[in-house]
């Protein structure tokens, strides 16, 4: 059994049509509320995985290298950094042995290296870490299509490559990254995202990443306009909920504002719902 925590690495904003799709905006703003800018606040949540002498940190964040203008856009905000969240959790950034990148976008990857504030270098968050991708994904996000271009940011990806910290993990379905640690690939969103099944000391933990990214995504047709494959991606999503349902699952928001994670049953009509949240 592996032992858990959230680790919050800060907010930020997205629009909100983009992250909610085709569903009405009369609709999701009961949800999470937009700002003037049609903008709603969103969690970048790591999870500390620690078995061992191992401290495996899954994600990110956005991290703090990128400019003024980039920041801008997203609005990066509230009290919380991945730093200090680990701090509060006992761990030394030379403590983490293994960066596990679900996917390359930069609000899950861009705190893999950070700006060090007093000589303005970048460097690698993690400097005794291993990190975590699959070759699949990487060629992907290093020629990335025009749809997700803006999401794919070179210097959050080439400088791990260039430091031969970069490892891949064998694409195949349901691959065993550790006992208790079994990895499940995606395509809906983009290429070969990876997310973890984790056997922990909470039950077993699904890492959503942005398979299901809140609590509100869990009903079907509530799929991000950025997924690249959007009808994959409400496949996909039905299978993990049937899965959660069927093996009592506790899925892991990586962006919802509010709740950490939750477990899923279908109420009277067959829908898919939240029936109890976790904080982790």
């Amino acid at each position: 059994m592996l032992h858990v925590k959230v680790i919050h690495a800060g907010n930020f904003k997205l629009d909100g049509g983009a992250m909610f799709g085709v569903v009405p905006k009369r609709m999701w703003e009961k949800l999470n509320p937009p700002d003037a800018q049609n903008m709603c606040t969103w969690a970048m949540r790591a999870l500390l995985v620690e078995t061992g002498n191992r401290k495996i940190l899954i994600d990110t964040g956005m991290g703090n290298k990128q400019d003024d203008k980039f920041r801008s856009h997203f609005e990066p905000h509230g009290p919380e950094n991945l730093f200090d969240s680990l701090a509060a959790a006992g761990v030394r950034r030379e403590d983490i042995t293994d960066v596990f990148l679900t996917h390359l976008h930069f609000d899950h990857c861009g705190g893999a290296l950070w700006r060090n504030e007093t000589t303005g270098e970048v460097e690698l968050s993690f400097p005794n870490a291993v990190y975590w991708s699959n070759e699949r994904h990487y060629k992907w996000a290093n020629n990335p299509n025009e749809r997700e271009k803006a999401s794919f940011l070179p210097d959050n990806i080439l400088p791990l490559q260039e430091k031969e910290r970069l490892r891949f993990i064998d694409v195949r379905q349901n691959i065993d990254f550790l006992p208790g640690f079994r990895v499940r690939f995606y395509y809906g969103h983009t290429e070969a995202l990876m997310a973890p099944l984790i056997q922990s000391q909470h039950g077993p933990i699904f890492y959503c990443a942005d398979t299901i990214p809140s609590q509100w995504h869990i009903g079907l047709p509530y799929i991000m306009a950025y997924d690249v494959r959007p009808l994959l991606s409400m496949k996909e999503k039905a299978q993990i909920l049937r899965d959660a349902v069927r093996h009592k699952h506790i899925l892991m928001f990586e962006h919802d504002p509010h709740t950490a994670a939750g477990t899923v049953i279908r109420d009277a009509k067959g829908r898919f719902v939240l029936e109890r949240s976790y904080e982790l």
